[in-house]
């Protein structure tokens, strides 16, 4: 690097280069805040859910295959009305149940998100492979990710809260790139 200095002389304005983007996270900020001005960050709400005895609240997104884009979970959070567990997993199958819309993070965007979505009450089949487990108390939890589990096309993420009789909430976010 013979020729440049690395050091601005103090009479001139400091240069900088923007390196933080969603496509190519930096350091400063998240990734996740450009994502959100480029319409590019989505939210998925179970909203509050009556769990039976017994049952988990499940809430899937799968990245379809040949989508073309990579999706970056960004956070988790909700509630429960009483202890609980919360599990992330790769994979999974879940019967029946609907099929909630994701919103954009933008407001007023017509950007629409490519993942499929699913939402049921039971217990999660299938062969999930378990990533995070985190035991809650009642009441709010949060869990942050920024980008740290990736779904890239053809897999899915699942998260499940329970095991027993509570109501409680999954809030799940994510980018697209």
């Amino acid at each position: 690097m013979v020729n440049f200095k690395i050091f601005n002389k103090s009479s001139l304005p400091l240069y900088t280069q923007n390196v933080n983007t969603y496509t190519s996270p930096g350091i400063g900020s998240l990734p996740s805040s450009s994502a959100a001005s480029a319409g590019a960050s989505f939210t998925l709400t179970s909203g509050s859910v009556t769990v039976p005895i017994s049952q988990n609240l499940l809430l899937q997104i799968s990245n379809p295959a040949g989508s073309g884009k990579t999706v970056y979970a960004s956070s988790i959070s909700g509630g429960s009305t009483a202890a609980a567990t919360v599990n992330v997993y790769s994979g999974g199958t879940i019967t029946g149940g609907t099929t909630p819309t994701p919103q954009n993070n933008l407001f007023g965007s017509t950007i629409t998100s490519i993942v499929t979505t699913h939402q049921n009450n039971g217990t999660l089949g299938g062969s999930p492979v378990l990533y995070i487990n985190v035991p809650v108390t009642a009441g709010l939890y949060s869990i942050s990710l920024n980008g740290s589990l990736v779904v890239p096309p053809g897999q899915t993420l699942t998260i499940t809260l329970g095991t027993g009789a509570l109501t409680g909430s999954i809030n799940l976010s994510w980018w697209e790139a």
